[in-house]
C-alpha cells in the first residue's frame, strides 16, 4: 500500500512508498497532504494560516492556507523585481530561454502522477481528466509560448533614407498574474507561459479555493532553471492579497480570468494607481444555435449537452444557452434529457464519475437560486434542477429550462452551473437574434450543414470566439480567445498574448550625424 504522499519541507516532493502504484486514473485523498504556504525567491514560505481549504468533491477541510497581505506582497513583487534586474532572464538569448521553458514543459509531463492529484483534490478537475487533457495541454502550451521567444523582436519602420527608425520590443518587469479555480494549472499556464517566454517576471496568485497545484507548478519551473524569484507565487483571498498585487508600483501589468465584477473592480483599480495595462477573460452566456439540417441529431445533442455539463457548467465558455430550429427541438430535447439522466456524480479521485462537484456549497446555493428565480419568472424545468442529496460535497443536476425570455435570469446571468436554457426559432435573422446578448460576448456555437449560413452566422454573432459543429478549445495555441462586450479586453493564447506581455519603444537615428 503506498504511503502518503507529501511535502517534505525542501524543494521537492516525497512520499514514503512510490506513488506510481496507484492506478494512473485514481488516488485516495486520505493519503495526500499539502504545504500551505507561499514560494517566493525560489523558497517555500511559511506562514499563519487564514483560510480553511474545503474539498469540492466531499466538502472535507484539508488544508489551511496563508494569506499574503500587503507587505508579503511587497516582499515577493520586488523579489521579482530584484530577479528581472540582476538576474540573466530577459537578456539571455531568445532561444535559450526557450530551452528552459521546454524543459519545465518535459519535467510538468514526467511529474503527472504528483501534479494530477495535488489538481485534482481540491479542485473540481476529474484526476482522469487532468491526466489525458490538463497536463499535456499545459506542457504544450507552455512549449508554443517558448517557440515565440525568438519570432518577435519588433520592427523597422518606414522612413527617410538617411534615418532609421525601428520599434525595440522589451519585457514590462514583473507581472501580476490572478488565476481562477475552475481549471488552476490550465489557467495559471495561460498567464505565466507567455509572460515568462516575454523575458518577464511574473507573481501569481492563485485562487484560494484551488491553490496548491500552482506552488508544485513554480517548483518545477525552478528545477527547470528559471531563475530564482522570476516565478513567485503568493496565496490569499482577492481582497488582500489580489487588491495589493494590483496596486503595487513595480507591477507592470495585471492578467486576470474570473468573474465580470471583479474584472471590473481590477480594471478600475489599476486605472486609478496606474494606469497600467490589463488581459481581461471575464464572464459568458454562450449560445449553441441548433439548425435542422444537422446530419446527426444525436451525434449533435451530446455535443451541446457535453458543452453546459463538462467540469459541471464551471466554464466560463460553457455553452449555457441553447437556440434551436423548432422542427427538431422535441427529438434534440429527449436526446438531452438521456444524456443528462446518465451522467454520474462522484469525487473527482473516482474514475467511473462523470459529473463534476460544484466548487463550494456557497456556489451551488448560488446556482440553485438563480433556478428557482427563473422558474417564478416563468421557466419549465423540463429536467434536473436541484442538488443531489447524500454525496458530501455539492452535485448539482444537470437541468434543461425552457419557456424562458430574453429577461428572465437563466438567459440574463452567468450561473456557472450545469443549467442550460432553451428557446426554439424559425429563422436564421431570429436566431441571431437571441443570440445577441446585452452583457456578454464571449463564445458561440453553430451546428449547421450548411456553410454558407455558418459563415454568415459568424460575422454576425457579438462574440470573441465561434466554434462551427463542435464546442469547446481545442489545444490548437495559435488561436487567441477573449472576449466582446464585458466579456473581457485583450486575449490570451496565440501570438496576441505572447504580444501582451511586451511593450515598445520607438527608436529615431540620424544616419548622417554618425
Amino acid at each position: 500500500m503506498p504511503g502518503v504522499f507529501f511535502y517534505d519541507g525542501g524543494l521537492r516532493f516525497s512520499r514514503t512508498e512510490t506513488f506510481l502504484e496507484y492506478p494512473m486514473d485514481s488516488f485516495d485523498p486520505r493519503l495526500i497532504a499539502v504545504r500551505s504556504a507561499h514560494f517566493i525567491g525560489g523558497q517555500y514560505r511559511d506562514a499563519a494560516p487564514g483560510l480553511e481549504v474545503v474539498r469540492p468533491s466531499d466538502a472535507a477541510a484539508y488544508a489551511e492556507l496563508p494569506v499574503a497581505d500587503a507587505d508579503l506582497v511587497d516582499e515577493a513583487v520586488n523579489n521579482a523585481w530584484h530577479a528581472f534586474t540582476q538576474s540573466d532572464w530577459a537578456s539571455r538569448p531568445p532561444r535559450e530561454r526557450a530551452r528552459v521553458m521546454r524543459r519545465w514543459a518535459d519535467l510538468i509531463e514526467a511529474d503527472a502522477a504528483i501534479l494530477a492529484p495535488l489538481e485534482a483534490v481540491g479542485s473540481t478537475r476529474p484526476h482522469k481528466d487532468v491526466i489525458a487533457w490538463d497536463i499535456p495541454y499545459v506542457a504544450e502550451g507552455i512549449r508554443f509560448f517558448a517557440e515565440l521567444a525568438d519570432k518577435h523582436g519588433g520592427s523597422v519602420a518606414a522612413t527617410q533614407t538617411d534615418r532609421l527608425g525601428m520599434q525595440m520590443a522589451e519585457p514590462y518587469g514583473v507581472i501580476a498574474a490572478i488565476a481562477p479555480w475552475n481549471f488552476p494549472l490550465s489557467m495559471a499556464s495561460w498567464k505565466v507561459a507567455p509572460a515568462l517566454a516575454a523575458g518577464n517576471a511574473v507573481v501569481l496568485k492563485p485562487s484560494e479555493l484551488t491553490p496548491f497545484s500552482s506552488l508544485r507548478f513554480a517548483e518545477l519551473a525552478l528545477q527547470a532553471g528559471i531563475p530564482a524569484g522570476i516565478f513567485n507565487v503568493v496565496q490569499g483571498d482577492g481582497r488582500t492579497t489580489g487588491d495589493a498585487l494590483c496596486r503595487h508600483p513595480r507591477i507592470g501589468k495585471v492578467t486576470f480570468t474570473g468573474s465580470t465584477a471583479t474584472g471590473s473592480s481590477i480594471m478600475s483599480t489599476c486605472a486609478l494607481v496606474g494606469p497600467k495595462p490589463v488581459t481581461l477573460e471575464l464572464g459568458g452566456k454562450s449560445p449553441q444555435l441548433v439548425f435542422a439540417d444537422v446530419p446527426d441529431i444525436a451525434k449533435t445533442a451530446r455535443t451541446v449537452a457535453l458543452a453546459i455539463t463538462g467540469n459541471a457548467g464551471q466554464v466560463c465558455v460553457s455553452g449555457s444557452r441553447l437556440l434551436i430550429e423548432r422542427s427538431i427541438m422535441a427529438p434534440f430535447i429527449e436526446h438531452l434529457q438521456g444524456y443528462f439522466e446518465g451522467l454520474k456524480p462522484g469525487p473527482t479521485w473516482a474514475p467511473e464519475s462523470t459529473l463534476s462537484p460544484i466548487i463550494s456549497r456557497l456556489q451551488a446555493s448560488r446556482i440553485d437560486a438563480i433556478v428557482q428565480r427563473s422558474v417564478t419568472a416563468g421557466a419549465e424545468v423540463l429536467s434536473g434542477g436541484g442538488l443531489f442529496d447524500g454525496l458530501g460535497g455539492a452535485y448539482y443536476r444537470p437541468t434543461l429550462l425552457a419557456g424562458v425570455d430574453h429577461a428572465n435570469p437563466a438567459v440574463c446571468e452567468e450561473i456557472f452551473g450545469p443549467v442550460l436554457t432553451v428557446q426554439p426559432f424559425d429563422s436564421e435573422e431570429e436566431a441571431l437574434s437571441l443570440a445577441a446578448h446585452d452583457t456578454y460576448g464571449l463564445a458561440a456555437g453553430v451546428h449547421t450543414a450548411d456553410i454558407n449560413r455558418a459563415l454568415r452566422l459568424v460575422r454576425g454573432l457579438e462574440v470573441g470566439t465561434v466554434w462551427v459543429n463542435r464546442y469547446g478549445r481545442s489545444n490548437d495555441y495559435i488561436l487567441p480567445t477573449g472576449g466582446y462586450k464585458r466579456s473581457g479586453i485583450g486575449k490570451d493564447l496565440g501570438r496576441e498574448a505572447f504580444e501582451a506581455n511586451l511593450r515598445f519603444k520607438s527608436v529615431l537615428i540620424d544616419i548622417e550625424a554618425l
